[in-house]
């Protein structure tokens, strides 16, 4: 598997207000929004998501870019993971993979879109 990106994602309920906040928080502003199902800061290197109506899991997790989330799944399966099927979000295909300590982890492969 190659990976490619990795980002914390925090769920939230009301998006607008969490971008404002975390755009306060962090002295800058979002990189990405999209209306009220997502938004992204890139931060020191990093990138920090907000899930807000669209989101693959309702706990704070890791989200991990991959060249092809397919392979990512497999590797995941093989390695005796809780893993659930791939979906298509608005933007990606992804996956979302339980890690032993319950920490969600979302593979994920942009899509044209």
């Amino acid at each position: 598997m190659d990976v490619e990106r990795v980002a914390s994602v925090i769920p939230v309920e009301d998006l607008a207000t969490a971008v404002e906040v975390w755009a306060r928080l962090l002295g800058v502003p979002p990189t990405f929004v999209d209306g009220d199902r997502w938004a992204q800061f890139d931060v020191a290197g990093g990138r920090i998501a907000l899930a807000g109506a669209d989101r693959a899991h309702d706990s704070p997790g890791l989200l991990v870019k991959v060249a092809d989330v397919d392979r990512a799944r497999d590797d995941a399966l093989a390695a005796g993971l809780y893993v659930g099927e791939v979906t298509d979000g608005p933007h990606e295909r992804r996956c979302v993979v339980t890690a032993p300590d319950r920490c969600p982890v979302v593979f994920y492969t942009p899509t044209a879109g």
